[in-house]
């Protein structure tokens, strides 16, 4: 179910400009499949779905150009050189303090580096924490961090 789901979700996206997940579930309801919002961020999320500006002036979603390795590395470096006050070490856990509304971007630029030993991430307006597998992984990361804004 979900791979045919996904499946059609591409395919509205690529024949509709689609700005919001209420249009997605409607699309969606049209063509016969039922679709919680719940369900239907998970599906985003997992499809790598972003919001562009289309060539109308308005967001819209579609599939994201995955960046390589190396590229995730410096989007990382340009996010935290840009947005990251301060962060700290708390057991297995990191605090990112950043400017306003750039919480969820450093921790979007994180994951994106596939970390190893990172559990998870959440992040509030100014505030992200980054959960550790222990507090010696959370360490490594902090060190690593700290590379980040000697360079």
């Amino acid at each position: 179910m979900k791979p045919g789901r996904q499946n059609v979700i591409l395919e509205i996206i690529s024949e509709q400009d689609i700005e919001t997940q209420k249009q997605l579930i409607q699309a969606l309801s049209e063509r016969g499949i039922r679709s919680t919002q719940a369900t239907l961020s998970r599906d985003i999320k997992d499809m790598g779905l972003v919001k562009q500006l289309g060539p109308n002036g308005a967001y819209r979603y579609v599939v994201s150009g995955r960046a390589s390795d190396e590229e995730a590395r410096q989007k990382l470096k340009t996010i935290f050189r840009e947005s990251v006050i301060s962060y700290d070490l708390a057991q297995n856990l990191l605090v990112i303090k950043t400017l306003p509304g750039l919480a969820s971007a450093a921790c979007s630029a994180i994951d994106a580096n596939h970390i190893e030993n990172l559990v998870g991430s959440i992040a509030g307006d100014d505030t992200a924490f980054l959960a550790m597998r222990d507090a010696e992984a959370a360490k490594e990361l902090y060190r690593a961090l700290s590379a980040l804004f000697e360079r």
